[in-house]
């Protein structure tokens, strides 16, 4: 595999490029993406995230990794992102990702499992998108709590950080048939969460933070 013959800085040097250019990419329908930060707080480089995010588009996911890149974000995806993407499923496979078959919990808890060792001992970030599935109107759907619990407990020292995505759901609406001019897309980066609470007050708290600003302009 390629990641394994040149290594790994050199397999993150050539996603980290890629996703420079998919958001560029966006340029060419008139856009770009908004990059803020309502947190104060400095996102450490010396110990491990959980980013949790709304879902709108597969823009996001270029958007959020290029603005937490230092911090070498690894995704939970559906099994079915594996292949058929050019590059994209490449790197799912083998840039330290996750794949988990929605039909089946025992392989989706184990993967989880551990996906959030990996992420404990490298100090790297895990993404994960607890809706699920990506909203066609905006609007949050119910957080699915079981995957973002797990990793809670298979990575003790992460700290958690939502992300609020907005603008982007229009981009899929119609599958891409057509794709909207100039929608304004934004990516906010949200106060962090430390573990001083219990898991299910995490998961209650970043749902609500992040549902307060991604329907913030809707």
């Amino acid at each position: 595999m390629l990641g394994k013959a040149i290594g790994y800085q050199w397999h993150k040097r050539v996603v980290d490029s890629m996703l420079w250019w998919i958001n560029r990419s966006l340029l060419l329908n008139g856009t770009y993406v908004k990059y803020r930060r309502q947190n104060t707080t400095p996102i450490p480089t010396d110990r491990p995230l959980i980013i949790v995010s709304n879902h709108q588009s597969m823009f996001d996911i270029p958007a959020i990794g290029w603005m937490l890149r230092k911090n070498h974000p690894k995704y939970v995806a559906k099994k079915s992102l594996q292949y058929g993407i050019p590059s994209i499923s490449y790197n799912i496979r083998n840039g330290g990702s996750v794949t988990i078959d929605r039909k089946d919990s025992r392989q989706a808890l184990q993967a989880l499992e551990d996906f959030g060792k990996y992420i404990q001992e490298n100090k790297f970030a895990a993404c994960i998108f607890p809706e699920g599935t990506r909203s066609r109107d905006g609007k949050l759907r119910p957080f699915k709590g079981l995957g973002l619990m797990k990793l809670l407990r298979t990575i003790p020292d992460a700290l958690v950080v939502p992300v609020a995505v907005e603008g982007f759901w229009p981009i899929e609406r119609y599958r891409l048939k057509p794709v909207p001019f100039a929608p304004n897309l934004r990516c906010t980066l949200l106060e962090p969460i430390e573990r001083d609470l219990s898991d299910k007050e995490i998961v209650k708290l970043v749902e609500e933070r992040i549902k307060a600003a991604a329907e913030a302009n809707l």
